[in-house]
């Protein structure tokens, strides 16, 4: 069996807890792809609204999803 990361689990839920405010449960119980697919968009309207600010190089960030 293959578990999923711990570190990455508590980077994805602190992202959508922090610019959505929902409940670390409902957070925990969402699906990995579905949390994927919020971050994903909570990112594109972060960056929208960011336009223009450049991040330092050396930053590796939960909004930089490969």
């Amino acid at each position: 069996m293959i578990c999923y990361p711990h570190d990455r689990l508590h980077e994805e839920i602190a992202f959508l807890g922090y610019y959505l405010h929902w409940s670390y449960e409902s957070l925990l119980s969402m699906e990995h792809h579905e949390r994927q697919k919020w971050i994903e968009k909570t990112s594109a309207i972060n960056q929208k609204v960011n336009e223009g600010s450049t991040p330092a190089p050396a930053e590796k960030s939960i909004l930089s999803i490969t």
